[in-house]
């Protein structure tokens, strides 16, 4: 049969001469048609999914399914907050990781505690945010939107140095990327407090 348009079906001429052989119109007669057998492949195929779905539902309990399915879509989720940050300014970014750490509990409101300085102008530091409400440590941020490029150990020495003008002894540094194992090791070999975080 043919489809020429949804909700109507047309007998081909291969289907008129079917009924014309005065042949039993079974599977085995119609196995050996290419058409009859590509669609009992697919729907073998589509049979098996269906029952491996099932079977994986009927060995989990109800709520490992929840969770199983919590998860699917906190996936979901977190990979369109990741393309929604990298589509934004950098300086949009500056201004996350600010709320992020506020978010975490560090200082208070935003207003008393955390800051992005000026773009350009912060001297190797993208925000500063108090470690207590009194303000006794203070941890500055540095914050990378990249896509595809690595957070290399010159960015993390950057960064101490940086650190060191402030007389600064933590520091945390956030990218959309990743580091690279010489960014890492460095900040084992430091005095200062460094944490790499990865936002992805």
């Amino acid at each position: 049969m043919s489809y020429p348009k949804r909700g109507v079906c047309i007998i081909t001429e291969r289907g008129l001469q079917a009924l014309g052989s005065e042949s039993t119109i079974n599977n085995d007669y119609l196995k050996q048609f290419s058409e009859f057998k590509r669609r009992s492949n697919k729907e073998q195929q589509e049979k098996v999914i269906t029952q491996n779905t099932s079977n994986r539902s009927d060995e989990q309990t109800p709520l490992e399914q929840l969770e199983n399915t919590f998860n699917s879509i906190n996936n979901v989720l977190a990979n369109d907050i990741h393309s929604a940050i990298l589509s934004a300014s950098p300086e949009f970014f500056e201004n996350l990781v600010v709320d992020l750490m506020l978010a975490m509990g560090y200082g208070g409101s935003r207003k008393d505690a955390g800051q992005a300085t000026k773009y350009t102008q912060d001297g190797g530091i993208d925000g500063i945010i108090k470690e207590d409400k009194l303000g006794l440590e203070m941890i500055y941020l540095q914050a990378k939107r990249y896509t595809d490029k690595t957070v290399g150990r010159s960015e993390i020495q950057a960064f101490a140095g940086a650190l060191d003008m402030h007389r600064a002894k933590k520091g945390v540094f956030i990218t959309t990327s990743n580091f690279s194992k010489g960014a890492i090791e460095f900040t084992s070999l430091i005095e200062k407090r460094i944490v790499l975080y990865q936002l992805y």
